[in-house]
């Protein structure tokens, strides 16, 4: 695992796992959708009531852009409602050894704007030169939507890069996790830490969340 300690980067290599990057997940879905909604249009179209005449060729094209137009709001509706239900924080995957997914509750009574500012206190308090030989590369709030809609912040942190697997299998460069953060209406926060690559994490992740929930735990948290 890739830490500041080079004891810990020697014990094993990560074996990565290619994944389909989401970019061309979110590409592929949009042209199918856009195909399905021309699909449906056009044989709209093709419907007696739509025959062509002269005077009725200008309204015609009309009624048929706003076909499109209705189809294509409708569609795009649907899908960035899925987007954002998929944005909710999702379970690790059976059996992971590189993912830790737990929740922190705020004490009784704490208001969602308190819960947030503690929380904020907490990530912003972690030392960049990382705690318990792990993070020893830093790390960095990659997005921060807390006070936001999404409730949602994801903050990276990376290993030193200085051990023999980083080295020898990340071509020199720190490894790097994702802690996720979601903030409900009730200021509880659902977690989620996970490694990028490597099939374990040999504890890191655990260090990470452990570090921020005994924080938390001494202003009062149930962790």
């Amino acid at each position: 695992r890739r830490q500041a300690s080079h004891k810990q980067e020697n014990t094993h290599p990560r074996q990565g796992k290619y994944k389909r990057p989401k970019s061309l997940i979110v590409i592929h879905t949009i042209s199918t959708m856009v195909r399905f909604t021309t699909f449906l249009v056009a044989a709209s179209l093709a419907s007696p009531s739509m025959a062509y005449s002269p005077s009725s060729n200008l309204n015609g094209r009309r009624a048929a852009m706003a076909k499109i137009a209705s189809a294509g709001t409708a569609a795009g509706i649907a899908f960035f409602h899925n987007m954002e239900s998929a944005s909710a924080l999702e379970q690790c995957p059976d059996g992971s050894k590189n993912c830790v997914r737990t929740s922190w509750t705020p004490p009784a009574g704490t208001s969602q704007s308190d819960a947030i500012s503690t929380l904020r206190e907490v990530i912003n308090a972690y030392p960049q030169e990382g705690q318990a030989e792990v993070d020893g590369g830093g790390w960095s709030i990659a997005t921060d939507d807390l006070d936001g809609s999404s409730g949602f912040a994801r903050v990276e942190y990376k290993s030193s890069g200085k051990g023999f697997f980083a080295k020898a299998f990340n071509g020199g460069k720190p490894f790097v996790d994702d802690l996720k953060l979601e903030v409900s209406d009730g200021g509880a926060v659902q977690v989620k830490s996970q490694s990028r690559v490597g099939e374990s994490d040999f504890g890191v992740n655990g260090k990470r969340v452990d570090y921020l929930a005994a924080a938390l735990k001494a202003k009062g948290w149930s962790t």
